[in-house]
């Protein structure tokens, strides 16, 4: 099983989110955080998929990965929300995030995770999207949940797993992890592959 070949690894998961530890160690794993503070620039050009991929594997970027033991395992990922062609990421106030929460207000909007796992010798990089629709929120209801649950730092001002997530949306469609932050099926398959191949 793969959970018993993941015990031979140290494993780092390159991300400050504490959504993303709280769904690692859901899976079952043991992994230190190791936090790597990059400028996340990308061409603004680029397509969603090609900008999240980008900053997964720009989260590693400054890891010297040939110092480390072959039995060692990186996980990076970076999440952005997309509505009207237009991404949106953490608010940088309550202004702002009443803003982004009212772009989102009765609304389909499609959440983008890449997601780079790297050993000293492989790295894979992959994305998924999910596609959140809410149903119309009101001023009260926005100003209640940004109050209550600051999601300051938040892509697109919302945590679906929040009190919002629960009165606000109506429908998910694909994974639901993925809104959280972390593709967890995704990253169940790019781990079978690194570790087999290994």
């Amino acid at each position: 099983m793969l959970l018993t070949d993941l015990q031979q690894y140290k494993i780092y998961l390159a991300s400050k989110s504490p959504r993303r530890r709280e769904l690692l160690a859901g899976m079952g794993m043991e992994f230190e955080v190791m936090k790597t503070d990059v400028e996340e620039t990308y061409d603004p050009s680029w397509s969603p998929e090609q900008i999240v991929m980008h900053l997964s594997k720009l989260k590693l970027s400054p890891i010297n990965m040939a110092q480390y033991d072959p039995k060692t395992l990186f996980i990076a990922c970076d999440t952005i929300v997309v509505v009207d062609g237009k991404i949106i990421g953490k608010p940088k106030d309550k202004a702002d995030a009443m803003r982004m929460l009212n772009m989102l207000s009765g609304h389909t909007h499609t959440v983008y995770s890449g997601l780079t796992v790297a050993t000293p010798q492989k790295q894979l990089t992959d994305f998924r999207a999910t596609e959140v629709v809410f149903d119309e929120l009101t001023d009260d209801m926005i100003q209640y949940y940004i109050d209550t649950y600051k999601p300051f730092d938040k892509a697109g001002s919302y945590g679906v797993q929040e009190w919002i997530g629960y009165v606000g949306i109506r429908e998910v469609r694909g994974s639901y992890y993925n809104v959280m932050g972390l593709p967890t099926r995704l990253l169940w398959t790019m781990l079978e592959e690194v570790v087999v191949s290994s």
